[in-house]
């Protein structure tokens, strides 16, 4: 049975944002302000129904879905993009498929005692956020 993610995680650390973003097409000025961003994650999950807040000062991003459910995902406030996401768990991970302009877009969330990863992947680039769960 996959692990239940509900939770509030605070951010911890993140590696290779910019190139990861730089893969995205995102200009060199949002580039560089997203990477001084500190984002929180806020899970709610039940059953199949899972509801994913990104929080920063700047704006938040809300995923709210159904697992294993195809949607139309309007990635606008990120990249400008929509893509047909699909999200369902990998044993014990959370995998985001992401189909639209860019190969390889997605992402997996998974638990390691009280931290929270988060592995991002556009074309050939890879970025690893990890929060700490606080609630």
């Amino acid at each position: 049975m996959p692990p239940n993610l509900t939770g509030y995680y605070r951010f911890v650390s993140q590696e290779n944002m910019d190139n990861y973003l730089r893969a995205l097409d995102i200009n060199v000025v949002l580039r560089k302000l997203v990477c001084l961003l500190k984002p929180d994650k806020e899970i709610i999950h039940t059953g199949d129904h899972m509801v994913i807040r990104t929080i920063t000062s700047l704006r938040d991003y809300v995923m709210d879905f159904d697992l294993g459910v195809q949607f139309e995902e309007d990635l606008g406030p990120v990249d400008g993009r929509k893509c047909q996401t699909t999200v369902s768990w990998e044993g014990d991970q959370l995998v985001c498929e992401q189909l639209g302009e860019k190969r390889n877009r997605g992402w997996r969330h998974w638990l390691e005692g009280d931290q929270l990863h988060l592995r991002m992947t556009a074309e050939d680039e890879v970025c690893v956020q990890v929060f700490q769960r606080v609630k």
